[in-house]
């Protein structure tokens, strides 16, 4: 099993989401910015690496808003989303070929990376969407 960390980073009622790269697995995909945990870092320590070799910016990472475990062909992963807040540096795109800021209600005009599914679907239960918008998120 591969350990994985992303932020969710907040402001004004939106989050933002980056676009996978289309050379990667899962092209162009949406997720939230984060990566591997290498060997000797902490789950945070390797949320800030990611968030300052991927975008340019240094965070606090906050509580642990999920954890999943998602199975895809080729690999399994825990995935620890954080609360995080950017404390320094404006979002680049260095890795990500998009980023957005999204509001829970915009999240079905997106296509996610699957292992994103149960989070986004708490994301919008959380913030009170309605429910018909995300069927099939959480299943």
């Amino acid at each position: 099993m591969v350990e994985v960390v992303a932020a969710l980073i907040r402001e004004n009622g939106r989050f933002m989401i980056c676009r996978r790269p289309p050379h990667k697995t899962r092209a162009l995909l949406w997720e939230f910015v984060g990566g591997k945990v290498e060997a000797g870092e902490t789950k945070e320590q390797a949320l800030a690496r990611e968030c300052r070799e991927e975008l340019d910016v240094e965070v606090a990472a906050g509580d642990v808003y999920m954890t999943v475990v998602h199975e895809y062909p080729d690999v399994t992963v825990r995935l620890t989303l954080f609360d995080a807040k950017i404390i320094s540096g404006v979002p680049k795109l260095l890795e990500h070929a998009d980023i957005r800021w999204i509001t829970p209600a915009e999240i079905p005009q997106f296509e996610f990376c699957p292992a994103n599914k149960e989070i986004l679907a708490k994301i919008m239960y959380d913030c009170e969407v309605d429910p018909e918008r995300f069927r099939g998120y959480g299943e």
